[in-house]
């Protein structure tokens, strides 16, 4: 479904999937980046592979929730311990909060995976970036963040556009279910940005990149283990090659992809960061078009388009506003060049 990273990074990233740029945004005091725009593209690119991933192992949805972040949570360990000796220990309340976020990421890349079934790969991936406009709304509701004009504008937008890109309107691929494939993008995107603003709590104030991630990816695994081991469908069929495409979708898209876009956003203007971030699901349907022969009608493509040029308006207007009021502390979560999915 379409991260963040990994991957917001996260991102991908759909790490453990993703992380989003609220993690991102840390990476900024931990040294310079060479050519960010170039780093965000590749990254961009890499992730926009995950849903070819996903549907290429045949794996159900809770056996692709569980491997992706087990088989990514070595390296991220890894890579946390490393970036550990350099920064220091992170709190355990703020370790617990990542663990937490993980579990919203376990519902998010469930619901994700039920949603490519439903529409396809690359329209899922579109449909995960509902989560701007979530995000926006969830904030408004729990820090009386209101809205400005640019977000009220985009929402009838967004929504016609989801209407296009899910099907609803004129003629669909077979096999596909666009009614439902709206109900999981919808779903989905609330667990989504329910992820990213708690894992912007577990990390806000801190250059720790690698250890929220790790953190938030065991709380992943854990948690889709256990709905696997109470509800079934934690396995994957055949085992090979499926289990082959789980370790490139961990390895490449959550670890590499989004270690890639959370190193580069912070040095790059959001505009631009979440420019670069909305080509993963054009990319994603691009690829699903060419790879796993998915082809989606012109209306879906004209949905796609108005989908995510509504979600950057609303990131772009909700990043002015945040800048704005220049809230001193504990800020709420804001919705600056969010991952889609990984």
């Amino acid at each position: 479904m379409t991260v963040p990273y990994s991957s917001t990074v996260i991102t991908g990233s759909n790490s453990t999937a993703a992380a989003s740029t609220s993690i991102g945004q840390q990476v900024s005091r931990s040294g310079p980046v060479k050519r960010p725009i170039l780093l965000a593209g590749i990254g961009a690119a890499t992730i926009s592979t995950s849903p070819i991933f996903v549907v290429l192992s045949g794996a159900s949805a809770v056996s692709t929730a569980f491997y992706r972040s087990a088989i990514a949570l070595p390296v991220l360990i890894l890579l946390a311990i490393l970036e550990q000796r350099r920064h220091g220990r992170r709190p355990a309340a703020a370790r617990v909060r990542a663990m937490a976020a993980g579990v919203f990421l376990a519902i998010d890349l469930i619901l994700w995976t039920h949603a490519i079934a439903d529409v396809g790969a690359g329209v899922a991936t579109v449909l995960g970036n509902l989560q701007v406009l979530v995000v926006v709304g969830l904030s408004w509701l729990f820090w009386r963040e209101r809205p400005g004009r640019a977000v009220a504008l985009a929402l009838p937008v967004v929504t016609v556009g989801v209407v296009l890109v899910s099907g609803l309107v004129g003629k669909h691929q077979a096999a596909q279910h666009p009614l439902a494939g709206v109900g999981y993008g919808v779903a989905m995107s609330v667990a989504y940005a329910g992820y990213l603003m708690v894992l912007r709590r577990a990390s806000s104030q801190s250059p720790h990149v690698a250890g929220p991630v790790a953190d938030a990816s065991a709380g992943t695994a854990i948690a889709s283990l256990l709905i696997g081991l109470l509800l079934g469908g934690l396995t994957v069929h055949p085992l090979w090659p499926g289990i082959g495409w789980l370790i490139a979708l961990a390895l490449i898209s959550q670890v590499a992809g989004w270690l890639m876009i959370t190193s580069s956003l912070p040095r790059l203007p959001a505009a631009v960061g979440s420019l670069m971030l909305l080509l993963q699901p054009a990319a994603s349907l691009l690829l699903a078009a060419i790879i796993i022969g998915e082809r989606p009608t012109l209306l879906q493509v004209i949905g796609a388009t108005l989908t995510c040029a509504g979600a950057l308006a609303a990131s772009l207007a909700s990043t002015r506003q945040a800048r704005q009021a220049a809230p001193l502390a504990d800020p709420a979560p804001q919705t600056t060049a969010k991952a889609s999915y990984l």
